[in-house]
């Protein structure tokens, strides 16, 4: 018997809709397994987990699905024949053309915007000029035009989704994470996070299997159904469609809000059973979060009082740290190195030997053995470094165009004690808006692009190799030495990032050199040139030099702040200055340059939160943070503050394996809370309107 193989006309938002929806709905719950499956060693899911993520997960892909379709109703209402009657075609004719004249020899809207804007709506503005000419000239062209449109919508759809999938998987095994403001972060900066991709991954044979799936699925759903061209819709139809439309596009948003109003107490669970476009969308939109709209607050009067007390200032809001001011007083070198996990190091139990340089280094420095870094950023730890305030919500303050802190800069304090100081960065300063930050705070800022192309060894998308950027510190420091005036440096390595490149033959690696331990074994080896190095000249007796990390490898965990997951290394060596010991002090980053100062006796006045860890008065707790989630860490307890208004703590338990148990405590301690909202609290809103 002969097969029926007649194709049927439809229309094709429904062709596309339809199909593309199944397809959405079916790659996504594929995606959650592999996602499941790459999932670090601590995400441990339940049968009844496992049900729920991927329950709630095909909700919300079918709520996001349904809210994607809004750029087809452009396409939609383009598809109709009334624009090439002989009065509209040629009002449309007239109105392309004032368009095109008006970026072509006016000062335009878009060059106010700037940037690529007038380039783009020039060439969008000549492109639909000249289109539309040839169909309303040639009627012979448009049901072509039109299939041709129609299809290339739908391949861009599709080849979109897989890739954007693809991606996810890669963000996922970077982060622990679906996209969120890191991937809204790595949209501004193209060149590096583009460069990145293609030195860290097999791109065009990627690029080429979406494309070939893209195609073949194109094609296999089009084999019986093809598109109706013409006579799509009368004026009241149309109104028809878009109304349904409408109403399934408020349904999906209500599906959206639900299915990401839920949260699991296992955070991978909670991660999984979002929609990782729409967790895009959400950060995109979310840049920035109004403290006093999202989080509890305290009586304004309250907060401040609290604060000052917990940071040990005075009613103006200062303090004085350091005993005294000699005419001797000592260089300082903070190097801070990328992605540098406590873990990492041979005394919080690895067994690789990854860093024998600063495993050496420890019984000859100062050691903080339990200091927490406030961020998963590299922008939070830098800030807390150079501001010693605990994190903003939303974006880093070194983001934000009102960036200049005044005397609140460890810079601004140090020059005014009499140091140069410098920062020190080994890719272009402007990537997270690092150089305008610095600059504006008392630093002098050299980066890449201030080393010789013939003084670069080797280079990557982010900037030149540890050593390169190391030996372009000492020839500076050389020239300030001869200046007769101290130095103050912070340095920002880049070595130990994706796709974890370095000059070869300076380390033995077994196995994939390009892996996170191998680019963590070299930025050890160039730590360890630079101190040599250094210690050949005259002013290495004076100098002092910190050794942390900007923040962990991951961040992520089975809770939102999982607190081992911020420990961080912070090693300070200065054989003629420095007494080594081990301080079994929980502490933060924030406090390493009010203890620096302290030790060195720079008596100075400075409005820090953070403390001397050494001091008597040290009361151990730490800050760590996410983008929204706003953690306090004090004895047994993790005080988490987060949008809308939701208070958690828990209980933390230290385990045998370095990590920690939290469990959510049966009873909030108000103390502690109060102790959480005023630091917060005033950071966030007091004294940045200052």
């Amino acid at each position: 018997m002969k097969k029926n193989t007649k194709t049927i006309e439809r229309n094709p938002l429904y062709v596309m809709m339809s199909k593309f929806l199944g397809l959405y709905l079916v790659v996504g719950f594929l995606l959650r397994i592999v996602l499941m499956v790459l999932s670090p060693d601590d995400a441990s899911y339940t049968f009844g987990s496992i049900l729920r993520l991927l329950s709630i997960g095909v909700l919300s892909d079918f709520g996001t699905g349904l809210m994607l379709f809004i750029p087809l109703l452009f396409v939609y209402l383009g598809l109709n024949e009334w624009k090439y009657s002989k009065v509209g075609g040629w009002l449309i004719e007239l109105l392309l053309l004032a368009g095109l004249l008006y970026t072509l020899c006016c000062h335009s809207i878009f060059d106010e915007y700037g940037g690529g804007a007038p380039l783009i709506a020039k060439a969008f503005l000549s492109w639909k000029l000249f289109s539309f000419t040839l169909r309303f000239l040639l009627p012979r062209l448009r049901d072509t035009w039109r299939k041709v449109t129609l299809y290339a919508t739908w391949g861009l759809y599709v080849f979109l989704f897989l890739f954007i999938s693809m991606g996810e998987v890669i963000f996922w095994q970077e982060f622990g994470v679906r996209y969120n403001f890191i991937a809204v972060d790595y949209l501004v900066y193209t060149n590096e996070v583009i460069g990145n991709i293609l030195e860290s991954y097999a791109v065009v044979p990627l690029l080429i299997g979406v494309l070939v799936a893209t195609v073949g699925i194109v094609f296999w759903n089009s084999r019986k159904t093809r598109f109706r061209l013409t006579k799509l819709y009368t004026p009241r139809l149309l109104a028809v469609h878009l109304g349904c439309y409408t109403v399934l596009a408020l349904l999906g948003y209500l599906i959206v809000w639900a299915t990401h109003a839920m949260q699991s107490d296992n955070q991978y669970v909670t991660q999984l059973e979002q929609n990782g476009i729409c967790d895009f969308c959400i950060a995109f939109q979310s840049n920035k979060l109004d403290y006093d709209k999202f989080y509890p607050m305290l009586p304004e009067a309250e907060a401040r009082a609290i604060y000052r007390r917990e940071a040990g200032l005075d009613s103006n809001g200062r303090k004085t740290i350091g005993d005294s001011l000699a005419s001797n007083r000592p260089n300082i070198v903070l190097i801070t190195v990328e992605s540098l996990s406590a873990d990492f190091l041979t005394r919080y139990g690895n067994k690789q030997n990854l860093t024998p340089t600063l495993d050496s280094l420890m019984d000859k420095s100062l050691v903080f053995d339990r200091l927490y870094a406030v961020g998963n950023r590299t922008v939070r730890g830098l800030e807390a470094l150079s501001l010693c305030i605990p994190p903003s919500s939303g974006e880093s303050i070194i983001k934000r165009k009102q960036n200049n802190m005044g005397n609140l800069s460890v810079g601004m304090v140090l020059k005014r004690l009499g140091y140069h100081v410098q920062f020190f960065y080994g890719g272009d300063s402007y990537f997270d808006n690092m150089g305008n930050f610095f600059g504006c705070n008392g630093y002098e800022v050299i980066d890449r692009k201030h080393i010789l192309p013939e003084n670069i060894t080797f280079a990557n998308i982010w900037g030149v190799c540890d050593e390169d950027i190391f030996h372009k510190s000492l020839s500076v420091f050389d020239a300030d030495a001869k200046q007769g005036k101290p130095f103050f440096a912070q340095i920002m390595t880049t070595s130990n990032h994706r796709p974890y490149t370095y000059p070869a033959g300076k380390i033995h690696v077994d196995g994939d050199p390009h892996t996170r331990e191998a680019a963590v074994r070299y930025t050890d080896y160039a730590i360890g040139q630079l101190l040599r190095e250094a210690a050949r000249r005259p002013w290495f007796a004076n100098t002092l030099f910190v050794v942390i990390a900007d923040h962990c490898a991951s961040s992520a965990g089975k809770t939102s702040l999982p607190i081992d997951r911020y420990h961080i290394p912070c090693l300070v060596y200065a054989p003629k200055l420095v007494k080594p010991a081990y301080i079994d002090k929980v502490c933060s980053q924030i406090d390493v340059m009010p203890t620096v100062l302290s030790l060195l006796h720079l008596r100075t006045e400075v409005g820090f939160t953070g403390k001397d860890i050494l001091a008597s008065s040290f009361r151990p707790r730490a800050f760590m943070a996410t983008y929204q989630d706003l953690g306090y860490y004090e004895g047994n307890r993790l005080t988490v503050l987060s949008p809308v208004r939701n208070v958690r703590q828990f209980t933390v338990r230290p385990l045998s394996d370095g990590t920690f148990d939290e469990q959510p405590a049966n009873q909030i301690d108000g103390a502690l809370l109060r102790k959480a909202e005023a630091n917060y609290q005033y950071v966030n809103l007091y004294l940045k309107a200052r």
